[in-house]
């Protein structure tokens, strides 16, 4: 992608595109975003967690984003907002130097079938491969060494970092964000066992990403075993997540690296899975459920909430002590079960 030139603003535009009240100079210009304890007199700070109030005093940052109750510990400038890590968030868009620029065209060491159809302003990286009967929509970004299989539907606005790979028929959807080294539309571990040995069971299922989708890069989404897998609208995807086939996930959920979900699992709207979370197949997760990092989810989930499993860590000596007690447990609720009974005899 072509890199732009980054903007610097002033901080009346900044407030004005963030909709924040500015205290200070609205002359005062910027070119640079960096947190409290590093930026320098041309950049916005940002304080979003309490932790860091005591870097706010001696920031030498032009402006910091802040909330309203912060606001007089501040000596610099400062933009107050309700929430402020969300104007941290729109504020890092609008200095992205790789947001924006003129789109570069289709590399001459590409690879396009003639079949497929790129709308306006696509762009099309270095020893990329574009396949038969791809649709690529207006704006579309697709980074150097990737690769769009058959049939595939890229939506408008979405990009595709160096080396990621789009499977045969799937279907993106317009704004998608997918990080270098995913692969969406692998085939799903599907196979047959004879009692000598494994035949593989052909996966004839697709997947479709919905809008404002963006997958973490060496994440794998399998395509269905004859339905789709589905990722609903505005599905946040860490890093080296696996999500198996037929799986599906609704609206606005979010998944941190390293989970797992087995085949046939519905995860519901509005969830967020910690890092390193386990879904067992074929369950149900309910809409607004949040599962705590490293858990693993066994049975289905029909209430929201916060749900964990597993033990934090602790010394060595003492995990010992507590296996071995664990272990016992099953007997000393034998004998305590015998004991109560004991008693109401």
């Amino acid at each position: 992608m072509t890199r732009r030139d980054i903007p610097t603003l002033t901080l009346a535009d900044i407030a004005e595109r963030l909709g924040a009240r500015l205290v200070g100079d609205a002359d005062r210009r910027v070119s640079g975003l960096a947190t409290l304890k590093e930026a320098g007199p041309d950049q916005v700070a940002f304080l979003a967690n309490r932790a860091y109030l005591k870097d706010l005093p001696e920031t030498r940052a032009a402006a910091v984003l802040l909330h309203p109750q912060h606001g007089e510990s501040c000596l610099a400038a400062r933009l107050e907002l309700d929430n402020p890590y969300l104007g941290y968030a729109a504020l890092s868009r609008l200095l992205d130097p790789l947001v924006g620029g003129e789109p570069a065209g289709v590399h001459p060491s590409a690879v396009v079938d003639a079949s497929a159809t790129l709308g306006e302003r696509v762009e099309v990286g270095a020893n990329a491969v574009i396949e038969a009967g791809v649709t690529l929509g207006d704006d579309v970004i697709v980074g150097p060494g990737s690769v769009v299989g058959e049939d595939s539907v890229i939506g408008a606005g979405s990009r595709l970092h160096p080396n990621v790979t789009v499977c045969h028929g799937v279907v993106v959807g317009e704004r998608v964000i997918l990080h270098s080294g995913c692969v969406i539309g692998g085939d799903g571990f599907g196979f047959a066992h004879d009692g000598a040995r494994w035949h593989k069971i052909a996966q004839l299922g697709g997947v479709v990403l919905g809008d404002d989708v963006e997958v973490g890069s060496c994440s794998s989404i399998d395509r269905g075993a004859l339905g789709d897998t589905r990722i609903g609208n505005d599905v946040k995807i860490d890093s080296q997540v696996q999500i198996a086939h037929n799986v599906q996930i609704g609206d606005h959920s979010a998944l941190a690296g390293c989970v797992g979900i087995a085949g046939s699992t519905r995860v519901g709207r509005h969830c967020m899975l910690g890092g390193g979370v386990g879904l067992a197949g074929h369950l149900t997760l309910c809409d607004g459920v949040q599962v705590t990092g490293m858990s693993l989810v066994t049975n289905s989930i029909h209430e929201p909430g916060v749900y964990s499993s597993g033990t934090g860590a602790m010394k060595n000596a003492q995990w010992r002590k507590n296996a071995v007690r664990f272990k016992q447990l099953d007997d000393i609720a034998k004998r305590l079960s015998r004991l109560e009974k004991g008693r109401d005899g």
